[in-house]
Protein backbone atom coordinates (compact mmCIF):
# COMPACT_ATOMS: atom_id res chain seq x y z
CA UNK A 1 0.00 0.00 0.00
CA UNK A 2 1.22 3.48 -0.84
CA UNK A 3 2.64 5.36 2.15
CA UNK A 4 0.21 8.25 1.69
CA UNK A 5 -2.84 6.01 1.70
CA UNK A 6 -4.14 4.57 4.95
CA UNK A 7 -6.48 1.61 4.82
CA UNK A 8 -10.06 2.35 5.87
CA UNK A 9 -10.03 -0.79 8.01
CA UNK A 10 -7.38 0.85 10.18
CA UNK A 11 -8.95 4.27 10.33
CA UNK A 12 -12.54 3.15 10.86
CA UNK A 13 -13.04 1.32 14.11
CA UNK A 14 -15.93 -0.92 13.08
CA UNK A 15 -17.15 -3.81 15.15
CA UNK A 16 -17.99 -5.24 11.75
CA UNK A 17 -18.57 -3.93 8.26
CA UNK A 18 -22.27 -3.86 7.49
CA UNK A 19 -23.89 -3.23 4.11
CA UNK A 20 -27.17 -2.25 5.74
CA UNK A 21 -27.06 0.47 8.35
CA UNK A 22 -30.05 0.49 10.68
CA UNK A 23 -31.73 3.85 11.24
CA UNK A 24 -28.72 5.90 10.10
CA UNK A 25 -28.11 7.07 6.55
CA UNK A 26 -24.60 8.23 5.80
CA UNK A 27 -25.93 11.67 4.85
CA UNK A 28 -28.15 11.80 7.92
CA UNK A 29 -25.77 11.04 10.73
CA UNK A 30 -26.10 12.47 14.21
CA UNK A 31 -23.26 14.14 16.03
CA UNK A 32 -22.76 10.82 17.79
CA UNK A 33 -21.10 8.51 15.27
CA UNK A 34 -22.11 5.10 16.48
CA UNK A 35 -24.92 2.69 15.81
CA UNK A 36 -26.87 0.49 18.21
CA UNK A 37 -28.26 -2.86 17.09
CA UNK A 38 -30.25 -5.09 19.39
CA UNK A 39 -31.01 -8.80 19.12
CA UNK A 40 -33.12 -11.21 21.17
CA UNK A 41 -32.12 -14.85 21.12
CA UNK A 42 -34.98 -17.10 19.92
CA UNK A 43 -36.60 -19.59 22.27
CA UNK A 44 -35.47 -22.57 20.20
CA UNK A 45 -31.82 -21.50 19.98
CA UNK A 46 -29.32 -24.22 20.94
CA UNK A 47 -26.28 -23.12 22.99
CA UNK A 48 -23.73 -21.52 20.63
CA UNK A 49 -20.64 -19.38 21.09
CA UNK A 50 -21.65 -15.75 20.77
CA UNK A 51 -18.89 -14.91 18.28
CA UNK A 52 -20.09 -17.68 15.98
CA UNK A 53 -23.74 -16.65 16.41
CA UNK A 54 -22.90 -13.08 15.40
CA UNK A 55 -20.75 -14.13 12.46
CA UNK A 56 -23.70 -16.02 10.97
CA UNK A 57 -25.94 -12.95 11.21
CA UNK A 58 -23.62 -10.08 10.35
CA UNK A 59 -22.55 -9.61 6.75
CA UNK A 60 -18.84 -9.20 6.01
CA UNK A 61 -17.88 -9.81 9.63
CA UNK A 62 -14.85 -11.99 10.25
CA UNK A 63 -14.61 -14.12 13.38
CA UNK A 64 -11.46 -12.26 14.41
CA UNK A 65 -13.10 -8.85 13.93
CA UNK A 66 -16.08 -9.92 16.01
CA UNK A 67 -13.83 -11.21 18.78
CA UNK A 68 -11.92 -7.91 18.83
CA UNK A 69 -15.18 -6.02 19.19
CA UNK A 70 -16.40 -8.27 22.00
CA UNK A 71 -13.09 -7.93 23.85
CA UNK A 72 -13.28 -4.12 23.48
CA UNK A 73 -16.73 -4.03 25.06
CA UNK A 74 -18.81 -3.18 22.00
CA UNK A 75 -21.26 -5.96 22.90
CA UNK A 76 -23.34 -6.51 26.02
CA UNK A 77 -25.61 -9.43 26.91
CA UNK A 78 -28.42 -8.61 29.31
CA UNK A 79 -26.60 -5.37 30.12
CA UNK A 80 -23.21 -6.95 30.88
CA UNK A 81 -20.05 -7.46 28.85
CA UNK A 82 -19.13 -11.05 28.01
CA UNK A 83 -16.24 -12.99 26.50
CA UNK A 84 -16.16 -14.45 23.02
CA UNK A 85 -16.72 -17.97 24.34
CA UNK A 86 -20.00 -17.01 26.03
CA UNK A 87 -22.80 -19.30 24.83
CA UNK A 88 -26.04 -17.61 23.94
CA UNK A 89 -29.25 -18.78 25.63
CA UNK A 90 -32.91 -18.32 24.68
CA UNK A 91 -34.15 -14.91 25.76
CA UNK A 92 -30.72 -13.26 25.92
CA UNK A 93 -30.83 -9.57 25.03
CA UNK A 94 -27.82 -8.49 22.94
CA UNK A 95 -26.82 -4.87 22.36
CA UNK A 96 -24.16 -4.23 19.74
CA UNK A 97 -22.45 -0.91 19.12
CA UNK A 98 -20.37 -0.03 16.11
CA UNK A 99 -18.92 3.24 14.90
CA UNK A 100 -20.56 4.40 11.69
CA UNK A 101 -18.31 6.65 9.65
CA UNK A 102 -18.89 7.67 6.03
CA UNK A 103 -17.38 5.48 3.33
CA UNK A 104 -14.05 6.64 2.01
CA UNK A 105 -11.22 4.66 0.52
CA UNK A 106 -8.24 6.85 1.26
CA UNK A 107 -7.12 9.27 3.91
CA UNK A 108 -4.03 11.21 2.93
CA UNK A 109 -1.85 12.43 5.78
CA UNK A 110 -1.79 16.24 5.60
CA UNK A 111 0.25 18.68 7.61
CA UNK A 112 -2.69 20.48 9.16
CA UNK A 113 -2.12 22.29 12.48
CA UNK A 114 -4.06 20.67 15.29
CA UNK A 115 -4.89 22.35 18.59
CA UNK A 116 -4.48 19.29 20.81
CA UNK A 117 -5.85 20.07 24.26
CA UNK A 118 -5.04 16.68 25.78
CA UNK A 119 -3.50 13.39 24.70
CA UNK A 120 -2.60 10.08 26.27
CA UNK A 121 -2.47 6.48 25.07
CA UNK A 122 -6.27 6.23 25.01
CA UNK A 123 -7.70 9.49 23.73
CA UNK A 124 -7.09 12.73 21.87
CA UNK A 125 -9.03 15.90 22.75
CA UNK A 126 -8.85 18.52 20.00
CA UNK A 127 -10.10 22.11 19.83
CA UNK A 128 -11.43 22.40 16.27
CA UNK A 129 -11.18 25.73 14.41
CA UNK A 130 -13.95 27.09 12.15
CA UNK A 131 -14.28 26.06 8.50
CA UNK A 132 -12.86 22.57 9.07
CA UNK A 133 -14.76 19.36 8.32
CA UNK A 134 -14.18 16.62 10.89
CA UNK A 135 -13.80 13.65 8.54
CA UNK A 136 -13.58 12.97 4.79
CA UNK A 137 -16.81 12.53 2.90
CA UNK A 138 -18.50 13.49 -0.33
CA UNK A 139 -17.06 16.83 -1.45
CA UNK A 140 -14.50 16.93 1.39
CA UNK A 141 -11.78 14.35 0.83
CA UNK A 142 -8.88 16.53 1.99
CA UNK A 143 -8.27 19.26 4.51
CA UNK A 144 -10.29 17.55 7.24
CA UNK A 145 -9.39 17.19 10.87
CA UNK A 146 -8.91 13.46 10.34
CA UNK A 147 -6.35 14.09 7.59
CA UNK A 148 -4.39 16.13 10.10
CA UNK A 149 -4.70 13.46 12.79
CA UNK A 150 -3.30 10.79 10.45
CA UNK A 151 -0.31 13.03 9.64
CA UNK A 152 0.19 13.70 13.36
CA UNK A 153 0.26 9.99 14.17
CA UNK A 154 2.73 9.36 11.35
CA UNK A 155 4.98 12.13 12.69
CA UNK A 156 4.91 10.55 16.13
CA UNK A 157 6.21 7.32 14.65
CA UNK A 158 7.48 7.65 11.03
CA UNK A 159 8.25 3.94 10.83
CA UNK A 160 4.80 2.78 11.78
CA UNK A 161 3.14 0.54 9.21
CA UNK A 162 -0.48 0.87 8.17
CA UNK A 163 -1.35 -2.33 10.03
CA UNK A 164 0.28 -1.01 13.21
CA UNK A 165 -1.42 2.38 13.22
CA UNK A 166 -3.34 2.96 16.44
CA UNK A 167 -6.99 2.22 15.95
CA UNK A 168 -9.15 5.05 17.14
CA UNK A 169 -12.72 6.11 16.64
CA UNK A 170 -14.69 9.27 16.07
CA UNK A 171 -17.48 8.79 18.56
CA UNK A 172 -18.98 12.24 17.85
CA UNK A 173 -18.46 15.22 15.62
CA UNK A 174 -19.28 18.92 15.29
CA UNK A 175 -20.31 20.91 12.22
CA UNK A 176 -17.82 22.42 9.80
CA UNK A 177 -18.37 25.97 11.01
CA UNK A 178 -18.80 25.13 14.68
CA UNK A 179 -15.66 25.53 16.77
CA UNK A 180 -14.64 23.72 19.91
CA UNK A 181 -13.88 20.46 21.62
CA UNK A 182 -14.18 16.89 20.44
CA UNK A 183 -12.65 13.63 21.65
CA UNK A 184 -11.20 10.80 19.54
CA UNK A 185 -10.55 7.31 20.84
CA UNK A 186 -7.14 5.84 20.03
CA UNK A 187 -7.94 2.25 21.02
CA UNK A 188 -10.95 -0.08 20.61
CA UNK A 189 -11.46 -0.16 24.39
CA UNK A 190 -11.56 3.63 24.57
CA UNK A 191 -13.97 3.84 21.63
CA UNK A 192 -16.40 1.37 23.21
CA UNK A 193 -16.17 3.13 26.58
CA UNK A 194 -16.85 6.58 25.10
CA UNK A 195 -19.62 5.36 22.79
CA UNK A 196 -21.48 3.92 25.79
CA UNK A 197 -21.17 7.24 27.62
CA UNK A 198 -22.63 9.13 24.67
CA UNK A 199 -25.38 6.54 24.37
CA UNK A 200 -26.25 6.85 28.06
CA UNK A 201 -26.23 10.68 27.83
CA UNK A 202 -23.61 10.98 30.57
CA UNK A 203 -21.12 13.00 28.50
CA UNK A 204 -21.31 16.65 29.56
CA UNK A 205 -21.30 19.12 26.68
CA UNK A 206 -21.87 22.86 26.92
CA UNK A 207 -22.05 25.12 23.88
CA UNK A 208 -22.01 28.90 23.72
CA UNK A 209 -24.16 30.50 21.02
CA UNK A 210 -25.18 33.98 19.91
CA UNK A 211 -28.81 33.96 18.78
CA UNK A 212 -31.20 36.46 17.26
CA UNK A 213 -33.79 38.07 19.50
CA UNK A 214 -34.20 38.74 23.20
CA UNK A 215 -34.77 35.29 24.72
CA UNK A 216 -37.76 35.68 27.03
CA UNK A 217 -36.94 33.14 29.73
CA UNK A 218 -33.63 33.14 31.61
CA UNK A 219 -33.47 29.37 31.19
CA UNK A 220 -35.49 26.58 29.69
CA UNK A 221 -35.60 23.19 28.02
CA UNK A 222 -36.44 22.49 24.40
CA UNK A 223 -37.81 19.03 23.71
CA UNK A 224 -38.69 18.31 20.10
CA UNK A 225 -37.89 15.50 17.68
CA UNK A 226 -35.47 16.33 14.87
CA UNK A 227 -35.58 15.03 11.30
CA UNK A 228 -34.76 16.24 7.82
CA UNK A 229 -36.77 19.21 6.64
CA UNK A 230 -39.55 18.02 4.35
CA UNK A 231 -38.94 20.72 1.71
CA UNK A 232 -35.27 21.66 2.17
CA UNK A 233 -33.29 18.43 2.27
CA UNK A 234 -30.04 20.05 3.42
CA UNK A 235 -31.75 21.34 6.54
CA UNK A 236 -33.27 19.70 9.58
CA UNK A 237 -36.45 20.68 11.37
CA UNK A 238 -38.09 20.30 14.78
CA UNK A 239 -41.18 18.10 15.14
CA UNK A 240 -42.56 18.79 18.64
CA UNK A 241 -45.41 16.30 18.27
CA UNK A 242 -42.87 13.48 18.22
CA UNK A 243 -44.37 11.73 15.22
CA UNK A 244 -41.30 12.28 13.02
CA UNK A 245 -37.57 12.04 13.57
CA UNK A 246 -35.55 11.29 16.68
CA UNK A 247 -35.97 12.41 20.27
CA UNK A 248 -33.87 15.48 21.13
CA UNK A 249 -33.46 17.61 24.26
CA UNK A 250 -31.54 20.88 24.65
CA UNK A 251 -31.27 22.89 27.88
CA UNK A 252 -30.45 26.59 27.56
CA UNK A 253 -29.52 29.46 29.85
CA UNK A 254 -29.16 33.16 29.06
CA UNK A 255 -25.65 34.48 29.67
CA UNK A 256 -25.99 38.07 28.42
CA UNK A 257 -28.60 40.17 26.62
CA UNK A 258 -27.89 42.69 23.85
CA UNK A 259 -31.45 43.85 23.03
CA UNK A 260 -31.59 42.35 19.53
CA UNK A 261 -29.37 39.30 20.12
CA UNK A 262 -28.74 37.10 23.15
CA UNK A 263 -25.72 35.12 24.30
CA UNK A 264 -26.85 31.70 25.55
CA UNK A 265 -25.35 28.52 26.94
CA UNK A 266 -26.77 25.28 25.57
CA UNK A 267 -26.37 21.89 27.22
CA UNK A 268 -27.00 18.85 25.03
CA UNK A 269 -28.83 15.89 26.47
CA UNK A 270 -28.92 14.20 23.06
CA UNK A 271 -26.73 14.69 20.01
CA UNK A 272 -28.79 15.05 16.84
CA UNK A 273 -27.62 16.66 13.63
CA UNK A 274 -27.78 20.49 13.89
CA UNK A 275 -29.59 20.07 17.22
CA UNK A 276 -28.84 23.46 18.78
CA UNK A 277 -29.37 25.29 15.49
CA UNK A 278 -32.71 23.58 14.90
CA UNK A 279 -33.98 23.83 18.47
CA UNK A 280 -33.11 27.51 18.90
CA UNK A 281 -34.79 28.37 15.60
CA UNK A 282 -37.80 26.34 16.73
CA UNK A 283 -38.31 28.69 19.70
CA UNK A 284 -37.78 31.77 17.52
CA UNK A 285 -34.09 32.43 18.10
CA UNK A 286 -32.08 31.46 15.03
CA UNK A 287 -28.32 31.43 15.54
CA UNK A 288 -26.53 34.61 14.48
CA UNK A 289 -25.16 34.42 10.93
CA UNK A 290 -26.35 30.83 10.43
CA UNK A 291 -26.91 31.09 6.69
CA UNK A 292 -28.39 27.59 6.37
CA UNK A 293 -31.25 28.50 8.70
CA UNK A 294 -31.74 32.15 7.75
CA UNK A 295 -29.60 33.71 10.46
CA UNK A 296 -27.50 35.68 7.96
CA UNK A 297 -30.28 38.28 7.66
CA UNK A 298 -31.46 40.94 10.10
CA UNK A 299 -34.12 39.14 12.09
CA UNK A 300 -34.47 41.63 14.95
CA UNK A 301 -33.80 45.34 15.28
CA UNK A 302 -34.50 48.65 13.57
CA UNK A 303 -34.89 49.56 9.91
CA UNK A 304 -32.30 52.33 10.02
CA UNK A 305 -29.37 52.23 7.61
CA UNK A 306 -26.88 52.75 10.41
CA UNK A 307 -28.13 49.62 12.22
CA UNK A 308 -28.06 47.62 9.00
CA UNK A 309 -24.42 48.60 8.46
CA UNK A 310 -23.62 47.67 12.06
CA UNK A 311 -25.07 44.17 11.61
CA UNK A 312 -23.27 43.65 8.30
CA UNK A 313 -20.02 44.59 10.04
CA UNK A 314 -20.83 41.98 12.69
CA UNK A 315 -21.33 39.39 9.96
CA UNK A 316 -17.90 40.29 8.58
CA UNK A 317 -16.30 39.91 12.00
CA UNK A 318 -17.88 36.48 12.57
CA UNK A 319 -18.49 35.10 9.06
CA UNK A 320 -20.06 31.86 10.29
CA UNK A 321 -22.68 30.41 12.56
CA UNK A 322 -21.86 31.78 16.04
CA UNK A 323 -21.62 28.47 17.88
CA UNK A 324 -18.78 27.09 20.01
CA UNK A 325 -18.46 23.70 21.77
CA UNK A 326 -16.94 25.11 24.94
CA UNK A 327 -17.02 22.35 27.57
CA UNK A 328 -16.55 18.59 27.29
CA UNK A 329 -16.61 16.21 30.24
CA UNK A 330 -16.56 12.42 30.41
CA UNK A 331 -15.21 9.42 32.30
CA UNK A 332 -11.69 8.56 31.19
CA UNK A 333 -11.82 5.08 29.60
CA UNK A 334 -8.71 3.87 31.41
CA UNK A 335 -8.63 5.60 34.80
CA UNK A 336 -12.43 5.79 35.25
CA UNK A 337 -11.98 9.31 36.57
CA UNK A 338 -14.22 12.14 35.40
CA UNK A 339 -12.28 14.71 33.40
CA UNK A 340 -13.33 18.09 32.04
CA UNK A 341 -11.98 20.30 29.28
CA UNK A 342 -12.84 23.90 28.56
CA UNK A 343 -11.91 26.07 25.59
CA UNK A 344 -12.10 29.83 25.31
CA UNK A 345 -14.36 31.43 22.77
CA UNK A 346 -12.53 31.92 19.46
CA UNK A 347 -11.57 35.44 18.42
CA UNK A 348 -14.37 35.89 15.90
CA UNK A 349 -17.07 35.19 18.49
CA UNK A 350 -15.29 37.21 21.20
CA UNK A 351 -15.01 40.18 18.87
CA UNK A 352 -18.60 40.13 17.68
CA UNK A 353 -19.88 39.79 21.26
CA UNK A 354 -17.77 42.76 22.32
CA UNK A 355 -19.10 44.76 19.38
CA UNK A 356 -22.70 44.08 20.47
CA UNK A 357 -21.77 44.91 24.06
CA UNK A 358 -20.44 48.32 22.99
CA UNK A 359 -23.51 48.87 20.83
CA UNK A 360 -25.86 48.32 23.78
CA UNK A 361 -23.75 50.55 26.03
CA UNK A 362 -23.80 53.33 23.45
CA UNK A 363 -27.60 53.02 23.04
CA UNK A 364 -28.12 53.17 26.80
CA UNK A 365 -26.00 56.33 27.08
CA UNK A 366 -28.02 58.17 24.47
Amino acid sequence: MHYGSVSPQILKLYFCRMNEVNDIELNDQPEELYERRSFTIDRGQEPMRIDKWLQIRLENASRNKIQQGIDAGFLTVNGKTVKSNYKVKPGDELLLMSLVNPEYTEIKPENIPLNIVYEDDEILVINKPPNMVVHPGVGNYTGTLLNGVVYYLKQQNPHISDDELPRYGLVHRIDKNTTGLLVLAKTPDAAAHLAKQFSNHTVKRKYTALVWGDVEEDSGTIEAHIARHQQHRKQFAAYPEGDTGKHAITHYKVLERFNYVTLVECVLETGRTHQIRVHMKHIGHTLFNDWEYGGDKILKGTIYTKYKQFVENCFDICPRCALHAQTLGFIHPKTNEEIFFNSELPNDMQNVIEKWRRYVLHKNLQ
